[in-house]
Formats: structure tokens, C-alpha cells, sequence
């Protein structure tokens, strides 16, 4: 008796759900969710890889001056410093300025109240701050990399859209052209601070080859 009144309850329970849920209401439930979904990976994905790629001390390895020294080894050693200038003094603050714009960006979009010159600060200190701190330690400049980023995640997970504003973004973004002479001074600040990190660290690998030696 109490099997075919299990058996019976399930039925109608079965036949209840059957009746509410429907294929086109799933798709639209989960139509939003695929699109946060992917988002947040796609987000994480590059979060994850730039964030890597901007801690490092030597950001990539072009090896520009060793593949002169292999392939023409009589070249002068004028050369070879104009490929090293090319590498560290040129490439690598163009490639840190983009992760600037980025932050930017990010910033621009998740502030409301904050002027775009005050966001701009904030976002060349803290790639300022990233790239001295990949001199000292990559592992410390990853995780101040990374901080914003996920950070400005969380709060959008736990906030929402009704914490950003399009129309003031968009006027933000619309007041970039204004401050291009902003835009150019940091970028001479990160080529002349990358300049001085170089030069220090040459200093620094003189005197513990020094050391060194002497022992």
C-alpha cells in the first residue's frame, strides 16, 4: 500500500514539473547565463595572461643583440646597444603603456563620481608600482597586477549594472582627447622609469659579479 502511494505521489509530482517547465523558458533562463559565462572567462583568460606577461622583469626575450652577434659577428657593438635600446628602452614601456589604457579603461567604466585625470593617476601607479615591483620580485608584482582587475570583478558580481553608469563612462571616454598631453608625459614617465630600472639593475648584476669575484 505505502509502495503505490510512493509510486502515485512521484507520478504527480513528475506530471507537475512536466507541466511547468518548458523547453523555451529554459533557453531563456539560461540565456543570461551563457552570456556571463562567457564573459567571465574571457575576462579571466586575459586577466590571467597579461597580468603574467606585465610582472616580468624582461617582459619578453627578443634576444635582438645575440641574434646580430650570431648572424653577423662583425658587426660594431653600437649595434648590438641600438637592439638592446630597441628591446628594453622602446618596446617594453609601449607594451606596459597598453596595460595602462587597460586599467584605464576598466576604471572608467567602474567609476562614477571619479575624473578621468584622477583614474588615469591611479591607474599609472599601479603599473608604475607593478613594474618596479618585477624588479624585486615577479611573484609580488604579479599580485599587485592582478588585484584591480579581480577586484573590479568581485564588485560587479556583487553590485551589478546598477552600479555603473554608461552615459558618465562615455562622457569619460569622450574627455580622453582632452588630456593627450597627460597621456604623453606618462608615457615618457614609464620609458624613463624603465631607463632608470635597466640602469640599476646593470649596477646592481656589476657589483654582485664584483663580489663575486673577489670571493
Amino acid at each position: 500500500m505505502e509502495i503505490i502511494f510512493v509510486s502515485v505521489t512521484f507520478q504527480s509530482m513528475l506530471g507537475l514539473v512536466k507541466s511547468s517547465l518548458s523547453i523555451e523558458e529554459a533557453i531563456r533562463v539560461a540565456k543570461p547565463l551563457v552570456v556571463f559565462v562567457i564573459g567571465m572567462v574571457i575576462y579571466s583568460i586575459f586577466i590571467f595572461k597579461f597580468y603574467k606577461f606585465i610582472a616580468k622583469r624582461d617582459i619578453f626575450k627578443l634576444n635582438l643583440a645575440e641574434y646580430s652577434r650570431s648572424r653577423w659577428e662583425d658587426m660594431k657593438e653600437g649595434i648590438v646597444f641600438l637592439f638592446y635600446i630597441l628591446e628594453h628602452i622602446i618596446i617594453f614601456p609601449l607594451l606596459t603603456f597598453i596595460w595602462f589604457i587597460f586599467f584605464s579603461m576598466l576604471l572608467i567604466f567602474m567609476s562614477e563620481n571619479q575624473s578621468t585625470s584622477v583614474l588615469f593617476l591611479f591607474s599609472m601607479a599601479i603599473v608604475a608600482t607593478t613594474r618596479i615591483a618585477s624588479y624585486y620580485s615577479e611573484e609580488l608584482a604579479r599580485e599587485i597586477a592582478k588585484t584591480l582587475p579581480l577586484t573590479l570583478l568581485g564588485i560587479f558580481l556583487v553590485v551589478g549594472l546598477s552600479y555603473f553608469s554608461l552615459e558618465s563612462a562615455l562622457l569619460a571616454v569622450k574627455s580622453i582627447p582632452l588630456m593627450w598631453k597627460t597621456i604623453v608625459y606618462y608615457l615618457f614617465f614609464i620609458v624613463l622609469l624603465e631607463i632608470a630600472l635597466r640602469i640599476l639593475l646593470f649596477i646592481y648584476n656589476n657589483i654582485k659579479y664584483k663580489k663575486f669575484e673577489e670571493q
